[in-house]
């Protein structure tokens, strides 16, 4: 995966990213995106769960089941 963001052009606050079929394009820098199921903020450099068609981030495989399976999270 190769984003398209230097680590010197982060800022501390929440990125808006446009995710692609094998990597991301950093829109707006910031240092993380949230979870659309549970709202976690995962940052950018461990993110690996997300969806093209929804254009929507997911902190594990948990949540990306959660999501496909209609289920939410505990709390939301």
């Amino acid at each position: 995966m190769s984003f398209m963001l230097n680590k010197f052009e982060r800022s501390g606050g929440e990125a808006v990213v446009q995710y692609l079929d094998s990597n991301l394009r950093v829109v707006k820098p910031g240092a993380f995106v949230r979870c659309a199921v549970t709202g976690v903020e995962i940052p950018l450099d461990e993110l690996k769960y997300w969806s093209v068609e929804r254009q929507e981030a997911y902190a594990s495989p948990e949540a990306v089941m959660m999501r496909i399976t209609g289920r939410t999270a505990p709390g939301r």
